[in-house]
């Protein structure tokens, strides 16, 4: 290999190792800080490729996205001074890439624990302003909406950083007094068991009162309906009877009479006494009952 193919290789290899050490690349989900020599610069370096001074700029990038703060669990007073146990969680993010390397030094443990320590002590003093009630249920949304305010107007100016969320996952109560508070929330429950149980008999002893009431009433009524409607019926029967008689009263008595005997010799072992000159047999010795 000649001289000049040599020299020509190696000005190729500086080009080649000028260029890649010229630029950089910064991905969507990143963000980066350029230090010239060690000394941070006044550049804010766009998504994308970018430039550099070759080995004498030195790129740092870290991470853009939302990231996870999962606090440990720490004890806090209620203004009632009431101790629970908080289980909570932050969501943030890198928001001023160059703050965040000088008070960080682009470190996200670093920036972390200086995260936990506000988010903790903003908890405190919200957790103080407020009853157990409050904290558990009724101004639980507008504490972490008031929290994260709070917090962001002082880490973004410390740490570059912006919290998008605080939340708190669980609220419990000290496990040396948790049995003895739910001993009394299972007692105030079952009093108002109680008092639910009393008042559903004494309206259920009300409706079966007026129940009965009614069904002696409706059968009352209907009694007397009915008695109405026989009397009606007996009174209408009888006037066809009393009709029916006065159309032909000596065939009325013979058909009597027969039904009479049907009915008296219906069983053989039937015995009857009677007077053979009784008006009963008038019919079996003379047809025309005379």
């Amino acid at each position: 290999m000649s001289v000049k193919s040599i020299v020509g290789l190696v000005l190729a290899a500086l080009v080649v190792v000028l260029v890649s050490s010229s630029v950089y690349i910064v991905p969507e989900y990143q963000k980066a800080v350029v230090l010239r020599f060690g000394k941070l610069q006044p550049v804010n370096p766009e998504v994308g490729l970018n430039f550099k001074l070759p080995f004498a700029d030195d790129v740092r990038l870290f991470d853009a996205r939302v990231l996870t703060l999962d606090a440990a669990v720490e004890s806090y007073f209620t203004v009632q001074s009431k101790r629970l146990d908080v289980d909570s969680y932050a969501k943030w993010r890198v928001s001023d890439p160059a703050l965040y390397y000088t008070s960080t030094g682009g470190s996200i443990n670093v920036a972390s624990r200086r995260l936990t320590v506000r988010v903790s002590d903003g908890l405190r003093n919200e957790f103080g302003k407020r009853t157990l009630h409050e904290v558990v249920s009724g101004e639980r949304d507008e504490l972490m909406t008031s929290l994260t305010k709070i917090i962001n107007e002082t880490v973004g100016d410390e740490l570059g950083i912006e919290v998008v969320d605080i939340r708190v996952k669980r609220i419990d109560l000290p496990s040396n007094v948790q049995q003895s508070v739910y001993d009394r929330m299972s007692a105030d429950r079952e009093k108002e068991a109680r008092e639910y149980r009393s008042k559903g008999k004494e309206q259920a002893e009300i409706i079966r009162a007026d129940a009965d009431r009614q069904r002696t009433v409706i059968e009352a009524e209907a009694y007397r309906d009915a008695e109405l409607l026989r009397g009606e019926g007996d009174a209408k029967a009888a006037a066809l009877y009393a009709d029916a008689y006065n159309k032909n009263a000596e065939f009325y008595s013979f058909v009597r009479s027969l039904n009479a005997y049907k009915t008296t010799f219906n069983n053989k072992g039937d015995i009857m006494l009677v007077d053979p000159q009784s008006d009963f047999f008038r019919y079996l010795k003379d047809s025309t009952g005379n």
